[in-house]
């Protein structure tokens, strides 16, 4: 018996929100996601992520609540330059989005920010500030 790692989950409160969000990202959802209560990308390497509607969890779990507070989790993407994190920031951020984290130049090596999607979840933004060999 295996189990193997195949999706990421979030529930959304609008959907189509959620999809606009994640499309600015470059997220290929397919037309017509934006208008149901389940909605699937596909990812490299065979992971897809996968939102579904406050409404749809309650259809198999009567009662679900979204829990309380929020920074429990976030999802990392890598840019390809540091001038794309804060380009990416300054998109989403201009479009609306909450900045939780501006730009910044972390001493781990990275340039980082975060931004929250319209349910709160963290999407950080990251690049190397330097390439292996510089």
């Amino acid at each position: 018996m295996t189990a193997r790692f195949d999706a990421i989950g979030l529930v959304v409160s609008d959907m189509a929100a959620s999809v606009t969000f994640y499309r600015r990202l470059g997220f290929a959802f397919p037309e017509g996601a934006e208008r149901q209560p389940h909605a699937e990308a596909d990812l490299p390497g065979g992971i897809r992520l996968m939102l579904d509607t406050e409404e749809s969890v309650r259809s198999f779990t009567p009662g679900w609540e979204p829990p309380a507070g929020g920074g429990r989790h976030s999802l990392a993407l890598l840019c390809d330059t540091p001038a794309e994190v804060d380009a990416f920031y300054e998109e989403l951020t201009g479009a609306g989005c909450h900045g939780e984290r501006k730009p910044w130049d972390a001493p781990w090596g990275q340039r980082y920010a975060v931004v929250n999607d319209p349910d709160g979840h963290g999407v950080d933004l990251f690049a190397p500030l330097a390439l292996p060999g510089e």
